[in-house]
């Protein structure tokens, strides 16, 4: 379909809780196609929820593997319907970058594995267990969809937030 623009941190949209995608039709399966675009077109980007484009809808894209740090272990494009992460184990403290916080990077603490279902845009059911980059990726988009941005997961806003250099 079409790259959309990101908003950017402090757009209000950033904050709100996405609604449940209650049937998946024709405007879900486009709007994940602009999902997909979007994420393609950001520099680095490895991930894309609705709210980031303006839509509050329960509904992201993630695929790490063209990521150095995702290359060897990822289950390539993963577009989800209402996710839910099932279970969560090990943890560890991460630098993330957002493209609606494009000035800075943090460092966070996230689940080492999650497991993760949702509904595909065919509206069947799937779970899958993810490690490592991924999995923060996967934590990181979903927590987009909860109003929460990794801002508000800064391990120490004194020694954890750092000004982003570049994309690569």
């Amino acid at each position: 379909m079409a790259v959309q623009p990101i908003l950017k941190y402090p757009h209000p949209v950033l904050k709100k809780l996405c609604k449940r995608v209650e049937v998946i039709d024709q405007c879900i399966v486009d709007l994940i196609r602009d999902l997909v675009d979007t994420m393609h077109a950001g520099p680095g980007s490895v991930g894309v929820a609705a709210s980031q484009i303006g839509v509050t809808l329960r509904v992201c894209v993630v695929d790490v593997s063209k990521n150095r740090l995702g290359k060897e272990n990822n289950h390539g494009l993963l577009c989800m319907i209402n996710p839910e992460i099932a279970a969560r184990s090990g943890l560890a403290v991460m630098r993330e970058g957002c493209m609606s916080v494009p000035d800075y990077t943090g460092d966070v603490d996230r689940a080492t594995e999650v497991t993760v279902r949702f509904s595909e845009s065919d509206g069947s059911s799937r779970e899958i267990t993810a490690s490592g980059f991924e999995a923060v990726a996967l934590q990181h988009e979903m927590d987009h969809l909860d109003g929460v941005l990794f801002l508000d997961r800064i391990v120490s806003i004194k020694t954890g937030l750092f000004r982003r250099k570049n994309y690569s």
